[in-house]
């Protein structure tokens, strides 16, 4: 089983930066795809940004588009969250998460929410204010 660990969140001012790491170990080589989700209190989850492991692959929600930037490191063992031009309305934990099965972490990225996933860090929370 994969494990993983967030790291990187904290205060920043509207505008500003962060990224995010997401440390993988364990049988990683099962896994193809990764993603980031956030939740902000009184929300539901949401998919910001997924990676494939394997291949090219990688979405992004619309609201962090042009701003987000996902990227994995040549050992595929760490995937980054770059965040630029931060908003209030960023503010949220965000999670990275895992699945083995096909094509289940690009769903819940995508949107579809009843896919759950069997794989999530601990969080890291990310707070955007002035």
């Amino acid at each position: 089983q994969v494990q993983l660990v967030e790291s990187g969140g904290g205060l920043v001012q509207p505008g500003g930066s962060l990224r995010l790491s997401c440390a993988a170990s364990g049988f990683t080589r099962d896994y193809d795809d990764i993603g980031w989700f956030r939740q902000a209190p009184g929300k539901e989850s949401e998919g910001v940004a997924c990676i494939s492991l394997r291949d090219d692959f990688a979405y992004y929600a619309d609201s962090v588009k042009g701003r987000f930037t996902i990227s994995r490191d040549n050992a595929k063992t760490t995937v980054y969250l770059q965040m630029n031009s931060l908003k209030p309305e960023d503010t949220a934990v965000y999670y990275c998460a895992t699945d083995r099965r096909p094509h289940r972490v690009r769903g819940r990225c995508r949107g579809a929410r009843a896919l759950d996933l069997s794989v999530w860090g601990q969080g890291t929370l990310v707070t955007v204010s002035s």
